[in-house]
């Protein structure tokens, strides 16, 4: 994904957020993984960016990458396929950093590509089911229901839960 194009979908979503200002909450940025479709809400979404030098940091799990400095702030990175258990795939010229803010701190996610920003009313939702062991918390949101397909939407909070990204504190040192 060009540069250009990043930044028209970085726009494109800036637009959205201000012409559905009604329905925000649901509104999700939808990503390939794979051969599946996921979305994150748009609420917590700062910005889409290629991707760039990453310097890595010991001691964080397999799916951690490193970090990248976005204009002086220093942005830990998840590779979603990693987390998701897939297996490693070599980073192209789609492959992009969707930007969020979770918990107060920014987070990268490096995902395939974009997609598009889709409404997906709460009647679409159908929240997902238990499976193996009840007493885990679910990283799926909920199964956004498509014309011909299925978005899994994805509970951020838990995707990249925050003693998994606890990084040193590099401004003290």
């Amino acid at each position: 994904m060009t540069q250009t194009n990043i930044d028209d979908a970085s726009a494109s979503l800036a637009q959205k957020h201000m012409q559905q200002s009604d329905s925000i909450e649901t509104m999700y940025l939808t990503f390939p993984v794979g051969s599946e479709l996921y979305g994150v809400s748009i609420l917590g979404v700062t910005e889409i960016v290629g991707l760039q030098r990453i310097m890595s940091v010991p001691d964080v799990p397999h799916y951690i990458k490193g970090v990248i400095n976005l204009r002086g702030k220093v942005i830990p990175l998840m590779d979603v396929r990693l987390r998701f258990g897939m297996p490693e795939k070599e980073y192209d010229d789609r492959t992009v950093v969707i930007v969020l803010e979770v918990g107060g701190a920014p987070v990268g996610l490096i995902v395939d590509g974009v997609n598009e920003v889709l409404d997906i009313p709460d009647d679409m939702v159908d929240r997902p089911t238990s499976y193996g062991n009840s007493d885990r918390r679910s990283l799926v949101r909920g199964l956004g229901r498509l014309e011909d397909r299925v978005a899994i939407l994805l509970d951020v909070d838990l995707l990249v839960e925050a003693e998994e990204l606890v990084l040193p504190d590099l401004q003290q040192a």
